[in-house]
């Protein structure tokens, strides 16, 4: 039996509120016409995805023909009272210019602490491992946002680097490989390969 398993981190495809630089956390707006995504097959014995439709949209693009398995606990962060808003909106509020000084120990008001938002994120990715263990699937894809991303490379990559080192353009992806018995034990991945996105494909 191959004991080689490989999870695609998908980043959702850019919205116009991306575009403007506001924090969209729970805020669920629609990719942007030209949104552009990173090559990847239709060969996955699985597909997860985030809930909110910056994410759907983006699986719907990439695999039309298959159904996705939707996981409302691969958000992203939520901003509370910051959802919407852009740097030029906030930078006069003080727990804001905390926040951005560390924003690790800090949390928006009426949002989530990074400790909360990450102690999420390790339920879905516990959740998302024992379904492949209940299957044997040895290829997964799971769209998702760009914290998202960040945490799980934090985590899991086999280079280590702070949450902020890691550059996750959206639409861009990349594929984390395991063996079998170290994704289930909760192990550092062995390797990591970046996908490139490719030219617009279709607008």
């Amino acid at each position: 039996m191959d004991e080689r398993v490989v999870i695609t981190l998908f980043r959702h495809g850019v919205t116009d509120d991306n575009k403007r630089g506001a924090y969209i956390g729970w805020t669920n707006p629609s990719i942007s016409e030209g949104a552009e995504f990173a090559d990847v097959p239709d060969d996955y014995d699985l597909i997860f995805t985030s809930d909110l439709d910056r994410c759907l949209q983006t699986t719907k693009r990439l695999f039309p023909h298959r159904k996705p398995i939707t996981m409302p606990l691969f958000r992203e962060i939520l901003f509370g009272e910051w959802e919407g808003k852009t740097y030029a909106d906030l930078e006069h509020d003080r727990q804001y210019q905390r926040w951005v000084t560390d924003p690790l120990a800090e949390a928006p008001p009426g949002g989530e602490s990074f400790t909360e938002f990450t102690e999420r994120i390790d339920q879905g990715f516990q959740a998302l491992v024992e379904q492949l263990d209940v299957q044997l699937n040895k290829k997964v894809i799971l769209t998702t946002h760009g914290g998202v991303i960040r945490y799980l490379l934090m985590k899991y990559a086999p280079e280590k680097k702070s949450f902020w080192e890691w550059k996750v353009p959206h639409g861009s992806a990349v594929e984390l490989e395991w063996k079998r018995e170290d994704l289930r034990r909760d192990a550092r991945c062995t390797s990591l390969r970046v996908v490139p996105i490719m030219a617009n494909q279709n607008g």
